[in-house]
């Protein structure tokens, strides 16, 4: 059940965002239970110079857990490269899940100002995750500006919809090389159980969890079903067909017309 980016392995394929919880206790509590390691964080949203007891960096233990920057709110090239390179001084690492968006409604990439940001943000050395659209192509030239992973999105952040285009998915998966993980559009378990049978690498969540009535037993659901859907994807489903195949096999049954003496 290993996910490795960028030569680093991780035990889960679940990353957890930090993001609407109705408490920092209730974040702490999800993250725990959803046994997820990369825990992503707003850059812009967020006071790096806080530590204390009202901080959110005051209950993510960095022993237990990797923390993600990303540059949600950035909405040019400029803004999204100033905010990950403030990332890395602030938190020490070169890591950084990219967001440039492109519209304040749909919160859909800007796919021109995307692609400028991780081409410089890759020539600068970072660890590139960009949150992008369900599109082979964009997908395609993301890896081949050298970004760790492509990170599409299966609905609208924060839509709750589900995986709207599976077979999107499944064409970049069978296309490209680098970690495939679905970013926005979850919004319950069975939608993240879809996802991972598709043949993705790895599912972030983040409002599915904190919005639910119960985030915490949310956040228990999507890391089991992040699990089945990842078995189920490897133990291989059976073929869709038209009509009924009986489970069991004819032969050797009893022909009630020949067998049988009344």
């Amino acid at each position: 059940m290993q996910l490795t980016i960028a030569k680093r392995t991780f035990r889960s394929r679940l990353l957890i965002g930090s993001g609407g919880y109705p408490s920092l206790e209730t974040m702490s509590a999800c993250i725990e239970i959803s046994g997820a390691e990369i825990v992503t964080v707003a850059i812009r949203r967020m006071n790096l110079n806080e530590r204390g007891h009202g901080s959110i960096l005051h209950y993510i233990d960095p022993s237990r857990h990797f923390l993600l920057p990303n540059t949600a709110g950035c909405y040019t090239a400029r803004e999204a490269i100033l905010t990950a390179q403030l990332a890395r001084e602030a938190l020490e690492t070169n890591w950084i899940k990219l967001e440039v968006i492109g519209d304040e409604k749909t919160l859909f990439p800007d796919v021109t100002e995307l692609l400028q940001a991780a081409d410089t943000l890759v020539r600068e050395g970072f660890v590139v995750l960009p949150y992008c659209n369900d599109d082979l192509i964009t997908c395609q030239k993301l890896a081949d500006l050298g970004c760790a992973a492509v990170m599409p999105l299966g609905a609208p952040i924060g839509s709750g919809m589900g995986i709207r285009n599976p077979y999107n998915l499944q064409i970049i998966r069978e296309k490209i090389d680098i970690p495939l993980i679905v970013d926005a559009g979850v919004g319950t378990a069975s939608d993240a159980a879809i996802a991972m049978e598709i043949g993705v690498d790895g599912l972030l969540i983040n409002t599915a969890i904190a919005k639910a009535r119960n985030p915490v037993a949310m956040a228990e659901a999507m890391a089991l079903a992040c699990r089945s859907g990842r078995l189920a994807y490897l133990a291989g489903r059976i073929p869709r067909k038209l009509y009924a195949t009986a489970s069991s096999s004819l032969e050797g049954v009893i022909d009630y017309a020949h067998d049988v003496n009344y």
